[in-house]
């Protein structure tokens, strides 16, 4: 596997999918497809790309496996508790409809987990909850709302109880009320601008294998989408390094501020 095939790869991938491989660490990148490749029948990048396009349910899984769509309810109940108790309430005094942006929503948990607490925070109100994702078939399960008792696990059983009903197959189906909060669309981050107005961003678990230019295009882009006094929220590993230059500032760990003034 040469670096003609994998340029090859990229390219062929890029086309059919929108997915620049040139904005993610190249190494990682590299080892985590090459295991796919190695698992397989074939001996090359493109040959795995030609083999996997033959079917759509094969490519819907290389795709889920290459953007990383692990996620669950309430995932870091800690950091949410910080999202219920300080977060949400701060924005809530200053608008009483909050526009959110779950960005790289993954299978919907993250949205429905914000569409949960403000339902409870403020129940006679309808906020508008966007969720984005750049895989359209994990974007389908997401709108189904129909998650396994692992992907609920930090749920509290009364919230369990509440907001989702256990069908015979013994998964959860989150109710209509919940459901009907938020609004899904498929986004690429490094590629689809990106729409203004938001109180409250959440981004979280994305970035991993992005380089760090890609990094500083994506959180300009966040900075810029939020009203002033904006909160962005990112996952419990990703603290960001260089958020001043950015233009954020710091406001609790892992949340980031854009001024007042800006």
């Amino acid at each position: 596997m040469d670096d003609k095939d994998w340029q090859l790869f990229k390219k062929k991938l890029n086309d059919k999918t929108g997915i620049d491989l040139d904005l993610y660490k190249e190494a990682q990148m590299r080892r985590r497809i090459g295991n796919l490749v190695d698992r397989s029948d074939v001996d090359s990048y493109v040959a795995y790309f030609n083999k996997v396009s033959q079917s759509r349910e094969e490519f819907a899984s290389f795709i889920e496996y290459l953007t990383i769509n692990v996620s669950e309810f309430f995932r870091n109940p800690d950091k949410f508790d910080i999202v219920e108790k300080d977060v949400l309430p701060m924005l809530l005094k200053k608008s009483p409809k909050l526009n959110i942006w779950s960005a790289g929503c993954s299978i919907g948990a993250e949205p429905y987990t914000l569409a949960i607490i403000l339902k409870e925070l403020t129940p006679n109100v309808k906020h508008r909850i966007l969720a984005t994702d750049l895989d359209v078939e994990i974007l389908a399960k997401a709108k189904k709302g129909v998650y396994t008792d692992a992907e609920i696990k930090a749920l509290r059983p009364d919230r369990k109880a509440k907001y989702f009903v256990k069908g015979a197959d013994g998964k959860f189906a989150i109710k209509p009320e919940i459901k009907s909060m938020v609004e899904f669309q498929q986004h690429n981050l490094l590629k689809d601008p990106y729409q203004k107005g938001y109180n409250l961003i959440v981004n979280r678990n994305v970035c991993i294998y992005f380089t760090d230019d890609a990094k500083t295009f994506m959180y300009t882009g966040f900075l810029n989408s939020l009203v002033p006094g904006g909160i962005l929220f990112v996952g419990a590993t990703e603290s960001i390094l260089n958020y001043r230059q950015i233009g954020f500032e710091s406001y609790r760990a892992f949340f980031y501020r854009k001024p007042e003034d800006k």
